[in-house]
C-alpha cells in the first residue's frame, strides 16, 4: 500500500520535532520553523551563540540509496541559499549576523530517528 501525503507529512513533522529537540539540547535556540517564501522553505532557523543557522532536516528510512545528507545536492543547496536570503530580507534584525548551513541527516523509525548533525554542511558560495 502506498503511503499517503498525510503519512509523509506526519513522518516529516515527527523527524523535524526530534531534530529540533536534539539541537535545543545541544544549546541552539529556535528562531523559526518551516520558514517559507516564494523561493523555498527552510526547515529550522536557529541561533548557535550569535550565528544564525539555517538547517535542512533530511529523512531516509534507510541509507540504501544514500543518506539524507547525500540528497542535499547542488540544486537543493542553491534553493536553500535563496530561501535564506529571503529570510534575511524578511527579518532584517538578523541580516548582520554570521550565518551557516547545517544538515540533520535522520534515518530509521521516524518516531525515534537516528540523527547525524552535520554542522557547516555547505557554504553559500558553494551553492
Amino acid at each position: 500500500m502506498a503511503a499517503t501525503a498525510a503519512d509523509a507529512r506526519g513522518r516529516g513533522a515527527a523527524v523535524e520535532a526530534a531534530a529540533r529537540a536534539e539541537l535545543v539540547r545541544s544549546g541552539l535556540r529556535e528562531v523559526a520553523s518551516n520558514a517559507g517564501s516564494r523561493v523555498g522553505e527552510i526547515d529550522l532557523v536557529m541561533l548557535d551563540g550569535e550565528t544564525l543557522v539555517f538547517i535542512e532536516v533530511r529523512y531516509r528510512r534507510s541509507a540504501g540509496y544514500g543518506g539524507g545528507a547525500a540528497s542535499v545536492d547542488v540544486h537543493k543547496r542553491r534553493k536553500l541559499v535563496r530561501a535564506a536570503q529571503a529570510f534575511l530580507q524578511q527579518h532584517p534584525r538578523h541580516a548582520s549576523r554570521a550565518c551557516r548551513f547545517d544538515v540533520v541527516d535522520a534515518s530509521g523509525d521516524p518516531a525515534a530517528p537516528r540523527l547525524a548533525w552535520l554542522r557547516d554542511a555547505f557554504r553559500a558560495d558553494d551553492a
